[in-house]
């Protein structure tokens, strides 16, 4: 069987070395030019460093205006899979983190809330890598992100808002709850979110009139994609620049972070394809469903997790290890995947 990594652009083949040579830079430069730091905060107006913030919205355009959302009326062919897709990626896929971060890091609120936001975060841009990767229904998933999207705009701040404060005071875990408001988390996710979600409309909306649809896939979309990765390492190597101490005081932190991060991608794939398979779906609709609930829009996180408690905060360095994490665990998620296939054309 072929790798999958080979089909995917230079760029997204390497990425998790790109996060941590981002990584490794950012802590490096703490170090040795502490002076870099001392002129971010510079930049600072109240608690938001201008430069970060520039850089936040740039890296959530790319993969919004990649989304086709004209394919949401496809979405009508799959009543169930819509079903299944919404209920496992807005009610399970939160919930399953939740569980997994209070259960892993009772001792590091901080880190739990980080993982808490990326569970919120609902895949929008590599899982359509993932999908033709798999082989899956790419007119469903298509739909699913469109769908996503949209949904995310307004469900983000009050799905933050239950899991990261209401659900923990609840459950007695005051130093965990988020000491801010909804109000406070809907502006975030309008500036980080929504700004980025009407260029990327607007974007595909006139582009494609203008120039055609095949244009705007083949060539414009291409020509910003790497906007994504140069904002997010160069949010990295500020974030690390900022964050060394921590690093260097506690090195095995991101192990304690990324473990229950595995187990999230590999239970949410396992009961998605289960799930999928028992309602009678083909293996390229259930491919779909398993990849869209496993992965996660780690970009969105990160960018909550920095506008609302600062890129020294340990809920923004947990959202940072995501996309480290991701990565190669979807890649061995796809193979499994591909595996299934098989199974599929023999049942």
């Amino acid at each position: 069987m072929a790798s999958p990594i080979r089909h995917l652009s230079f760029l997204d083949r390497h990425l998790t070395w790109w996060i941590l040579l981002a990584i490794v830079g950012g802590v490096l430069l703490g170090r040795f030019a502490p002076q870099v730091p001392l002129v971010l905060g510079r930049m600072a107006v109240g608690d938001t460093i201008l430069p970060i913030a520039v850089g936040l919205v740039v890296m959530m355009y790319p993969p919004l205006a990649k989304v086709r959302y004209e394919e949401l009326g496809s979405l009508a062919r799959h009543g169930r899979l819509l079903a299944l897709s919404f209920a496992l990626n807005w009610i399970v896929g939160p919930a399953l983190m939740f569980a997994l971060a209070t259960a892993f890091l009772p001792d590091q609120p901080e880190y739990m809330l980080g993982l808490i936001l990326v569970g919120i975060a609902r895949c929008i841009a590599m899982v359509l890598v993932w999908n033709d990767l798999a082989d899956g229904d790419r007119e469903a998933c298509a739909g699913m992100v469109a769908a996503n999207s949209l949904f995310q705009i307004v469900a983000f701040a009050p799905l933050a808002w239950f899991w990261a404060k209401w659900m923990p005071e609840r459950l007695g875990l005051a130093g965990v709850a988020l000491d801010i408001g909804m109000g406070d988390i809907a502006a975030t996710t309008a500036l980080y979110l929504g700004l980025p979600f009407a260029a990327g409309l607007a974007s595909r909306l006139l582009l494609v009139r203008a120039k055609g649809r095949e244009w705007y896939e083949t060539r414009f979309a291409p020509s910003i994609s790497p906007l994504t990765l140069v904002a997010l390492l160069f949010t990295i190597v500020a974030m690390f620049s900022l964050q060394g101490e921590r690093i260097l005081q506690a090195p095995f932190d991101a192990v304690r972070i990324a473990a229950p991060l595995v187990l999230y991608f590999g239970a949410m794939y396992a009961l998605s394809m289960w799930s999928a398979r028992k309602l009678g779906s083909a293996y390229p609709q259930a491919a779909t469903v398993s990849l869209t609930a496993a992965s996660n829009n780690f970009e969105l996180a990160i960018a909550v997790a920095i506008a609302s408690f600062g890129l020294q905060s340990g809920q923004a360095f947990a959202a940072v290890v995501g996309p480290l994490v991701e990565v190669p665990v979807l890649l061995v998620l796809v193979k499994l995947a591909l595996r299934a296939k098989e199974s599929w054309r023999g049942s």
